[in-house]
């Protein structure tokens, strides 16, 4: 006797896998490597017209029938549009493939654009749901469209990790900030703080010439650093925005005063007078001994802010007649390294406050403390009165002299 209430079952049973296997195969085909054109740079310029150039860097990996052999290759396309969103339509019929830019790692904007406000561009990118909010935001010196085209990995294999490597020497050097998009967004609903952008660039014949007027090491910037060999793009320095026009670029040594106030630097580099040979310069390692202590007060409506900081210091280059053991040599060299950091810490602070009018360290959050509510902060406008701030910087360095071996 046939039962009909097993054959239900079995049907039912048979119709869900066929549903699943169906759904998984659409779902497989749609995430096929192979029908995906993989974003991992995005640049923005402006053009003569009303629409803006967008250029797309795309990794294209080996074909999923092709095996692993196949290398994996670097290519830009570039497109005229109205909008971001437009342009990636227009780029989607091109190629014939969807853009996916979940792998995006940098999204780039030239100077000229940056100048007139982006905020209209951070806002549509942040809503792409693609889009992480830890992709870098990268202001070039040149167009977005050849810094890509020379973002060519040197040293690594993979685009992904040479951006990856690119963007995060500032633990090595402090010369360039990590920065994206996401505290790009914040910054621009932020009350207290100001955003900023990686300092990006292309190094020129012109820099790489004896015509350079950099005749200081750390005071350099992308675009005019005197690196030679292949023109390739490189990161240093920091844009400086005041809401969401670009205000102004820092020297890495400047980005590195930024990083000293933000307490997210390891160690760093400096060149003073030799104490014991005024012809010739030492160079010192600077390491962060505690975290630097902000205090902002607000006298007669404006902002009065202090900054201590301290730090180890280590001599890289020495000088045979020298003796670094000498408690007075010691005792000179860090008066100098006190003097020096001090004046290079005001100075950047001062061009933040008076030239570029932006406090991109949000110092804002400490004048915070010094009001009853938010209200009151908020009717204070402190992104508007922080030009108006004095500054008072104290440095203290301990030189080790312990490193170093009497001379026999």
């Amino acid at each position: 006797m046939i039962n009909l209430k097993n054959i239900i079952k079995k049907s039912f049973i048979i119709t869900l896998i066929i549903i699943f296997f169906t759904a998984f195969s659409n779902s497989y085909e749609a995430l096929n490597i192979d029908n995906l054109a993989l974003v991992v740079a995005l640049g923005i310029d402006s053009t003569n017209t009303d629409k803006i150039k967008v250029t797309f860097q795309f990794v294209n990996p080996p074909s999923t029938s092709e095996g692993s052999n196949q290398e994996t290759k670097i290519l830009e396309d570039a497109v005229e549009a109205t909008s971001i969103p437009n342009a990636i339509n227009i780029m989607n019929s091109y190629l014939a493939r969807k853009l996916d830019l979940s792998l995006c790692r940098n999204i780039i904007f030239s100077e000229e654009i940056a100048q007139k406000g982006i905020s209209s561009y951070i806002y549509t990118l942040m809503n792409d749901v693609q889009v992480r909010p830890t992709s870098n935001i990268i202001v070039t010196t040149c167009t977005a469209n050849l810094y890509i085209k020379k973002s060519i990995p040197s040293l690594e294999t993979s685009i992904t990790r040479y951006y990856d490597i690119f963007t995060n020497s500032s633990k090595y050097t402090g010369y360039v900030s990590n920065a994206t998009i996401g505290d790009f967004y914040n910054a621009l609903v932020c009350n207290s703080c100001e955003p900023y952008a990686i300092l990006g660039g292309v190094s020129s014949s012109k820099a790489n010439s004896s015509e350079s007027n950099n005749s200081n090491d750390s005071e350099i910037k992308s675009g005019s650093s005197p690196i030679s060999g292949t023109r390739s793009a490189e990161n240093i320095g920091m844009a400086a925005f005041k809401h969401d026009k670009l205000s102004g670029e820092l020297t890495s040594m400047e980005t590195v005063c930024f990083h000293i106030l933000r307490n997210n630097l390891n160690s760093f580099l400096i060149s003073i007078p030799n104490p014991s040979d005024k012809n010739s310069n030492l160079d010192i390692l600077i390491i962060p001994k505690d975290k630097t202590k902000i205090n902002v007060n607000i006298i007669n409506n404006s902002p009065f802010i202090k900054i201590n900081t301290t730090f180890n210091a280590k001599i890289y280059s020495i000088d045979e007649n020298s003796d670094y053991l000498n408690s007075n040599i010691i005792s000179a060299i860090e008066t100098s390294c006190n003097k020096y950091l001090e004046n290079i810490i005001s100075d950047y602070l001062y061009k933040t406050s008076l030239v570029f009018k932006s406090d991109i360290n949000g110092l804002g959050k400490y004048a915070l403390l010094r009001f009853r509510t938010n209200s009151d902060f908020t009717n204070y406008n402190w992104t508007e009165n922080y030009k108006n701030s004095t500054f008072k910087v104290n440095v203290e360095t301990n030189v080790d002299s312990g490193l170093f071996l009497n001379k026999t």
